[in-house]
């Protein structure tokens, strides 16, 4: 399984954006709560869903910083 693309995290509005980073989280609790307790078959999913929250936090971090700067003229 490859890992997502950038691409498809900024194709996401705020609110979905959002509703994904609470449900990567919630995939990396369970995750961590498998590995405790020996049950976790595929090991790679950890750097899948951390690789996917990075990005998510990226694409919000980017949507404030342009959202808190004043648009610029052009001249």
């Amino acid at each position: 399984m490859p890992l997502p693309k950038i691409s498809e995290a900024r194709e996401l509005s705020d609110d979905q954006l959002a509703e994904e980073i609470i449900a990567v989280k919630k995939q990396l609790f369970q995750l961590r709560l498998q590995k405790a307790t020996r049950q976790l078959e595929k090991p790679h999913q950890f750097r899948h869903a951390r690789h996917r929250l990075a990005q998510l936090l990226t694409v919000e971090g980017e949507r404030k910083r342009a959202a808190s700067q004043p648009p610029q003229e052009s001249k």
